[in-house]
């Protein structure tokens, strides 16, 4: 089951999206974990028609997963994961617009809209006013499959990935003999991982077939080239791990910018294109090996990589260039375990990676920073960097390291313990535990931080979606904007009244600093609980 934050974050998407009736399950699936259909019924206390009909709901837009126990027989269990990335829909449509046009957004936006969908009811959705426009969603709606930006719905997406992962981990664990070691019952688990992976991508196949032979194209009897075509038959759905693929991406270049300069930036987006083909999820800890040559096929013509530099060569090329900045940003001038940690990429024969998990951890522990200086001041941010590079220490030691008085460390271990930034170690002196005669060392347990660091930011999110319903629900604003949908105010402005404007634009200006707040809020919520390689997306 979630925590209350997340419980109350859900809840409120569940309602905004869906409406009541359906929030009303959730929330029950919510509190109580996996539930089957009579005790649905049971505890939400609706007609059986009306709980089947939200659960319909539920399913059709990937919230729900379905599994089958001995003791219960089916039941349903509520997809958090996924009901909290549908506050990102409008950058995922933002996104695809940017990359693929108009045609590929709408198509993405009425798949988001219904769920999952066939594309002879997508094309014909979006052809109803121009049916001349086929031809062009037709070929967006290939392009978006074909580089699984859109995935098939299949059986084994709507089951859930923990019991299959428990399952597979539990037969090869059975094919052990003896006590098992814990290198054997790790392989077993890496094992499982790999069988539940494949699965999904085989699974996954059947979104293309072969396009039937009436409708090849015979240019020429020597070559025969297979062309695919999308399968009418399928159910597609928005692969929503490709698009946080391109927000991952996209923090690691402002990453880079901030460490180096926008040229450093150019060669770090070059990098990633070359291999942005292969990076389906962000379960990678690093990226798939590409060459420098690679690398620089996709540096614009027109970027002058020179100006980043103090080179004193005339002309030098792009090559090496290109390898200068790689030099940089893998660190190659500090070969110590504190340069590996501050580096982006890592390169060996001509080979360059992107190390998804080093610049994972740095970014999670500047928000770890950022937050605890935000509450407490530099001084949190000095003791935090201590425990983490020397490890558990004693009040005293800390002060005595951090250069800073006793009289004000004591208080500060104390409220960043409050806040669960650092936590204590008991060392007892005896069996009887007496606190006289224990040692407490402090350390930063980071799990622990990062997950209450998230349920506080689920916490945010919460109060700036319901400060946002508040002002909206306020008599005079929804006076003035059920005016606004007059047609005769939506085309002339000037029919509102003085008061009514500046009521608008009021209302309008602080919205706007809403959604702002609730794309850096989202963006830190990205970073710890998305962008973390090993992570399971069921979690």
């Amino acid at each position: 089951m979630a925590d209350a934050e997340t419980v109350r974050l859900c809840t409120q998407v569940v309602h905004s999206h869906f409406g009541p009736l359906t929030t009303n399950i959730a929330t029950a699936l919510l509190h109580r974990g996996r539930l089957s259909f009579p005790q649905l019924l049971r505890y939400t206390r609706l007609k059986p028609r009306t709980v089947r009909a939200a659960i319909l709901v539920l399913v059709q837009h990937n919230l729900l997963w379905h599994a089958q126990t001995e003791e219960e027989g089916g039941v349903l269990e509520f997809n958090t994961t996924e009901c909290l990335k549908r506050m990102r829909f409008g950058r995922y449509v933002w996104l695809v617009e940017n990359m693929f046009g108009n045609a590929a957004a709408e198509i993405v936006q009425l798949v988001l809209d219904h769920g999952k969908l066939r594309p002879l009811d997508i094309i014909s959705q979006l052809s109803i006013y121009d049916p001349k426009n086929t031809s062009v969603y037709s070929q967006a709606l290939y392009k978006l499959v074909s580089e699984s930006y859109l995935k098939p719905s299949t059986l084994l997406s709507h089951q859930s990935p923990r019991d299959k992962r428990i399952k597979y981990e539990a037969e090869e664990r059975a094919k052990l003999t003896g006590f098992p070691t814990a290198r054997e019952l790790r392989e077993a688990k890496e094992v499982a991982e790999a069988r539940l992976k494949r699965e999904e991508e085989e699974a996954e196949r059947v979104g293309l077939k072969p396009k039937p032979k009436d409708q090849l194209n015979h240019r020429s009897s020597k070559k025969k080239v297979a062309e695919e075509v999308v399968d009418d038959d399928v159910y597609f759905r928005v692969n929503l791990d490709k698009f946080d693929v391109h927000i991952r991406n996209k923090l690691i270049e402002t990453a880079v910018e901030e460490r180096f300069n926008r040229y450093a930036v150019v060669v770090m987006r070059a990098t990633l294109k070359a291999t942005e083909s292969k990076q389906k999820s962000l379960s990678d800890a690093r990226s798939d090996p590409c060459s420098t040559n690679a690398i620089v096929m996709h540096i614009p013509d027109d970027e002058d990589l020179s100006a980043g530099l103090a080179s004193n060569s005339k002309k030098p090329s792009n090559a090496s260039l290109v390898r200068q900045y790689l030099g940089l940003m893998a660190s190659a001038d500090n070969p110590t375990p504190a340069g590996r940690a501050a580096s982006f990429l890592s390169h060996s024969d001509n080979k360059v990676y992107v190390e998804f998990d080093i610049i994972s951890r740095r970014l999670r522990r500047r928000v770890l920073e950022s937050v605890a200086r935000e509450r407490h001041g530099e001084d949190a941010v000095r003791i935090i960097r201590l425990l983490l590079d020397v490890g558990k220490m004693d009040e005293k030691q800390v002060a005595k390291v951090a250069m800073m008085a006793n009289k004000d460390v004591r208080p500060l271990l104390s409220a960043m313990s409050s806040d669960c930034l650092i936590s204590t170690q008991e060392i007892a002196k005896s069996t009887d535990h007496n606190p006289t005669r224990t040692f407490y060392l402090w350390h930063v347990d980071l799990d622990r931080a990062y997950s209450t660091l998230l349920s506080s930011l689920y916490k945010t999110l919460f109060n700036i979606s319901a400060r946002r319903q508040a002002e909206q629900e306020e008599p005079e604003i929804r006076a003035v904007l059920a005016k606004c949908e007059r047609t005769d105010v939506a085309q002339d402005e000037k029919l509102l009244t003085r008061r009514e404007r500046e009521l608008l634009s009021e209302w309008k200006r602080r919205r706007e600093k809403l959604s702002v707040l609730e794309m850096r809020v989202e963006e830190a919520v990205f970073i710890l609980r998305d962008f973390a390689p090993g992570r399971n997306s069921d979690e």
